[in-house]
């Protein structure tokens, strides 16, 4: 009899506790985010969507944890990122990618549907994205090719949800952890930008963000390493490395070594180039490359901010399907 009032008495403190931790999660989303949260599911229906995490559901593994497909009530198909047990770094990436996509809006971005803060981990359930990562297409593993005019649509898409996050928003967002493996690509090939784990608002007064690199080799901003800083400058570094991918379907470690050695021109992938050698396609892919080598600039002052870049791929859009038309 005593052993199963201790037993009842643990059950009742650890049903105590969870909630506790709960409602601390909610309130840390909500003054994040001037009181107002996203919306928060049940952890019984989040079980239910994703058949209790099953394995055969997970969509991808990543530092934070486990992404799952599920289904909800109502039949829509979504993502749940689960945070890794235990883990706070992870824990916190998760709550933070929640509150930062809880304050935007924007066609190219992921859409956050709601999060999950009762069980041991915090859950974040966001729009499912049928096509993979633009990675996944660039290095053999979707059968789907991207041609050049998808891959300057890519890029301008790409482009205008940062230049969103940076210009577009009350207090500017840095993504900080920008690559081709965080770009989605939905039925109709339109990009998505995702996982904001590693994401910042930019402080008031305060040009960037000081921190510990925890970012994917050959992305990272080169003056990280004088100054321990990141900025809005930082992802157009990065977006120029995913631009040099989109030019050669190359490795980013790879593609960086080239530019530094100027010899990108060399390694186009020879798929996208027009064989009518009248076409304006050539002429479109030296003015992207151009562009690339300008995000990819070694002083931040000198690269483009994420406006211009918009501005200059309409520009290289317009001129191709003039060309076409």
């Amino acid at each position: 009899m005593l052993i199963r009032r201790v037993i009842v008495m643990h059950k009742s403190s650890a049903r105590a506790s969870r909630a506790k931790l709960a409602k601390a999660r909610e309130d840390m989303l909500k003054s994040s985010n001037g009181g107002k949260t996203a919306r928060m599911f049940p952890l019984k229906e989040v079980k239910k969507a994703t058949n209790c995490f099953s394995k055969d559901r997970v969509l991808g593994t990543g530092g934070f944890g486990e992404v799952y497909k599920g289904e909800l009530n109502n039949g829509t198909v979504v993502s749940v990122k689960l945070a890794k047990v235990g883990n706070i770094k992870s824990t916190e990436q998760v709550l933070n990618e929640v509150g930062i996509l809880s304050q935007v809006n924007h066609k190219n971005l992921v859409c956050l549907l709601g999060c999950c803060v009762e069980g041991e981990q915090p859950l974040m359930i966001y729009e499912y994205i049928s096509n993979g990562t633009l990675h996944d297409h660039l290095h053999g593993k979707s059968s789907i090719f991207l041609d050049w005019r998808k891959r300057l649509r890519v890029a301008l898409q790409t482009a205008e949800a940062l230049a969103y996050l940076h210009s577009g928003v009350y207090t500017p967002i840095y993504h900080r952890d920008v690559k081709s493996t965080n770009i989605l690509l939905d039925d109709d090939l339109n990009a998505k930008v995702a996982d904001f784990g590693l994401s910042r608002l930019a402080r008031p007064g305060l040009s960037h963000v000081s921190t510990c690199a925890q970012r994917t080799l050959g992305y990272l901003d080169p003056e990280y390493y004088h100054n321990y800083q990141l900025t809005d400058k930082s992802d157009v570094y990065s977006y120029g490395v995913v631009l040099l991918e989109l030019l050669t379907s190359q490795n980013a470690i790879d593609v960086s070594q080239r530019a530094k050695n100027g010899v990108i021109m060399e390694v186009i992938d020879q798929r996208l180039l027009g064989k009518d050698p009248s076409d304006n396609i050539s002429t479109s892919i030296e003015l992207f490359s151009e562009l690339a080598f300008a995000c990819l600039r070694e002083r931040k002052a000198d690269r483009p901010s994420m406006k211009d870049v918009v501005q200059q791929l309409e520009c290289i859009v317009q001129t191709v399907d003039q060309q076409q038309n």
